[in-house]
């Protein structure tokens, strides 16, 4: 196993899509661990200098690298070598940390849960202290934080050509899913040679839906270990805690995401504990969750989790 270091640059960034012939900025073996920096926002959010660290390369990345926006710089593609479609590719986050301390949230007209509520567009640079972990909000309150990656994908089948990094698929992305944090693994179906794994969209914090639209959006550095699973064939992305098994489903109906994700439950519990389609409909209604992701990618989220101690009690 080696460890690797991508940093952040327009030579190792795309913004704002996902494209199975983008060629990778590094190879490396199943099993590696990889440390992965990333950037987040354009020129229009950062804030005073002189008071606020921003990381030295986001402004070449801003002014070099090849985008499409609106949507996320991210950082990659990182091919695992022998990986091919119909394969899994297990993402196993090890680590995250702030690069940055600040954040900033932002409110769009006419985008958001409550697109038509707030008809002028607002801007909230938000301090980060590393040592305590809290952001501190303008009124005063210090919010605990919990970063996590917004995005993580791997590239989309080629027929799709070039999509924006704004909508959730079956390769990930944009899941904006706040259970992935260290000791998650996330599980991705991979559509091309390498799967051609990316990441980005870093947040300090983020409730349930995103209801505005953004989190405290900053930038992050992960650690990860990416992993082939050929022994798994899934279809869509599921992921695991330390102590659950998540199924995900994306769709612009937050009904279809609900029946999608209970659906790949009752697999699940079929897989794990060989339980028949009833009997995991059953102990899905009395110890499965279902939790709203997100509200507002154009394809909305839903996660159904189920604690393993119960599916191997």
């Amino acid at each position: 196993m080696k460890h690797h270091h991508l940093h952040a640059s327009p030579e190792t960034c795309h913004w704002g899509f996902f494209e199975a012939k983008l060629r990778p900025v590094l190879t490396i073996e199943s099993g590696d661990e990889i440390t992965i920096d990333t950037v987040s926002g354009g020129p229009d959010v950062v804030p005073d200098r002189s008071r606020f660290h921003v990381p030295p390369e986001l402004d070449d990345i801003h002014a070099k690298s090849e985008r499409m926006v609106p949507g996320h710089i991210l950082t990659g593609p990182v091919a695992v070598a022998g990986a091919e479609v119909g394969d899994v590719l297990e993402v196993e986050i090890l680590d995250i940390q702030l690069r940055q301390d600040w954040g900033y949230n932002l409110i769009r007209p006419l985008a958001g849960t409550l697109p038509d509520d707030f008809p002028e567009p607002r801007l909230m640079n938000i301090p980060l202290d590393k040592t305590r972990m809290v952001g501190r909000m303008p009124w005063g309150l210090d919010l605990p934080l919990a970063p996590f990656f917004g995005v993580m994908g791997v590239a989309p089948p080629p027929a799709w050509g070039r999509i924006t990094s704004l909508v959730p698929r079956t390769m990930g992305g944009n899941l904006d899913n706040k259970e992935l944090t260290p000791g998650a693994r996330l599980h991705l179906p991979v559509f091309v040679p390498g799967a051609l794994f990316s990441c980005g969209d870093g947040h300090g914090v983020q409730g349930d839906g995103e209801v505005c639209v953004t989190a405290i959006e900053t930038a992050l550095q992960g650690r990860f270990k990416l992993t082939l699973r050929k022994d798994l064939r899934l279809g869509y992305p599921r992921a695991e805690t330390p102590t659950h098994y998540m199924t995900m489903a994306m769709d612009p109906d937050l009904d279809q995401c609900v029946v999608k994700a209970l659906r790949d439950m009752i697999v699940l519990l079929g897989e794990k504990r060989n339980l028949s389609r009833e009997d995991a409909y059953t102990l899905c209604s009395l110890a499965a969750d279902l939790r709203v992701t997100q509200t507002v990618n154009g394809s909305k989220g839903i996660h159904c989790m189920i604690a393993k101690a119960i599916v191997h009690g």
